[in-house]
């Protein structure tokens, strides 16, 4: 298959489905679009053209999965430099599902291979509502580590780039500012007794300046506060009634790059354990041997966050990841960014150096608006009377970026909330919050997942 730029706006996609636009650059060149749909007059106007939207691509795409792991005893069989790789499902990323013009589609999915490497898979499809077949299907990424990056042209076309020729801008970081308009969205399930719902309320803190747009929330509402971790939480009173309606909050943010910043000394409960982040003999040995000879707490953390990026892979599969249990983290050697700071954490506290932990979101840097791959953590720790933040899961996807990622956050991102084991009145049937990013639902006492989407528009050239 042929590969052309594609030069497209967000009203040449599908509508709602959050796409990121770099995702629309690959398109077959013979057909229908030669120089791009710079404006939807470029497309074909047929009205028989069927409307393919994100569920038909993603039904197609599972389809295939479906079929091909039908037709390879039970894997899905790619070739991948010199092996044969044996995958399963693991994912679908609906937020990059792309239609990008007439029987032109985008997917983006993740497999597991039976060494436990996750594939970032993309694929390319042609064809109509049930009837869609692959075309193309490259591997992007590995364990969350890009084999190539994305570059936006003048022209606004968007084409792939070796990994060696990528910037740090092509990796997710703006430096300086960065200025925003945050959606956070989520959909209530059907509920048959009445039920109770925990959002963090984002606030301004020396980095960020956060301003509420519009608040359109179901039930009765009210404001707590984990005055432990400074956090400001709405909590949601639902009934019966309140089924199926949305949360839509709109967050005005500016925000600006994270350095080491001078404070006092930190309170004590940086220092001591979480319910999922336990100070052990165990990690106070690993702790140990790991900073041996090393005498000041800024050596000595580099040392752990090498560590931990030595030791630990980014993958998002199997059962345990994405709680944030450092006694997880440490025997699977596998998880997201909740695990591999988790596990910092334990071992920064277990040796006497302060450390804490916060939750929000990255806001892609390649593109201006559209949909966010869901939420994101990192964390800071004390050392020569300063808070210095660190982001060790995404110096482990960004090798070249791991310095940067020692001493810095990029000021794309957004913080919702801080801390672990959040206690609020009214206090969760399960105890206090493990951490709160996605909002946290509670039904006769039982915690139930809610549909959530984050999306963002930038509102000023960073």
């Amino acid at each position: 298959m042929t590969i052309a730029s594609l030069k497209c706006p967000w009203k040449c996609a599908a509508a709602g489905s959050g796409l990121m636009a770099m995702l629309v650059a690959l398109v077959v060149s013979a057909g229908f679009i030669k120089e791009g749909c710079a404006d939807t007059a470029s497309m074909p106007t047929d009205s028989s053209l069927p409307a393919v939207v994100t569920s038909d691509i993603q039904a197609g795409i599972e389809r295939h999965i479906e079929e091909q792991v039908r037709v390879g005893g039970g894997y899905y069989r790619l070739q991948f430099k010199d092996r044969e790789l044996r995958l399963k499902l693991v994912r679908v990323h609906t937020e990059y599902l792309a239609n990008l013009g007439p029987h032109r589609h985008f997917a983006c999915v993740d497999l597991a291979d039976i060494s436990g490497d996750v594939y970032d898979v993309d694929f390319f499809m042609s064809g109509d509502p049930g009837s869609m077949t692959v075309t193309e299907t490259t591997v992007h990424k590995i364990n969350g580590q890009p084999y190539y990056a994305w570059e936006q042209k003048k022209d606004k076309t968007w084409h792939r780039i070796p990994i060696e020729r990528a910037s740090e801008g092509h990796f997710g970081v703006i430096r300086g500012r960065d200025n925003f308009e945050f959606k956070y969205w989520a959909k209530l399930p059907q509920l048959t007794t009445p039920a109770r719902m925990w959002l963090p309320l984002p606030e301004t803190d020396r980095f960020q300046s956060v301003e509420i747009v519009s608040l359109q929330v179901p039930g009765k509402q009210r404001i707590v506060h984990d005055r432990k971790n400074s956090n400001r939480i709405l909590v949601l009173d639902l009934t019966p009634d309140d089924s199926g309606k949305t949360v839509d909050i709109r967050f005005a943010v500016r925000r600006i790059e994270k350095a080491a910043y001078e404070a006092p000394k930190p309170e004590e409960h940086y220092l001591a354990p979480d319910r999922l982040v336990p100070i052990t003999e165990e990690f106070r040995t690993t702790a140990r041997n790991v900073v041996s000879g090393k005498k000041e707490d800024l050596v000595r953390a580099r040392a752990l966050y090498d560590h931990v990026i030595d030791r630990m892979r980014y993958m998002k599969y199997g059962d345990g990841w994405g709680k944030g249990d450092a006694v997880y983290a440490c025997n699977a050697l596998t998880g997201n960014c909740t695990d591999f700071h988790a596990y910092f954490i334990a071992l920064a506290r277990s040796i006497g150096i302060p450390a804490r932990f916060a939750i929000g979101a990255g806001i892609p840097s390649e593109r201006n608006d559209g949909g966010i791959d869901g939420y994101h953590c990192w964390v800071e720790f004390y050392a020569d009377s300063k808070w210095w933040p660190v982001d060790i899961s995404e110096a482990d996807k960004y090798s070249t970026l791991s310095t940067y990622y020692f001493g810095h956050h990029p000021a794309n991102r957004f913080e919702l909330s801080r801390g672990r084991d959040l206690e609020v009145d009214p206090l969760p049937a399960s105890g206090p919050i493990n951490f709160l990013a996605y909002p946290m639902l509670e039904v006769n006492g039982k915690l139930v997942k809610a549909n959530v989407a984050f999306s963002f528009k930038r509102t000023a050239q960073h």
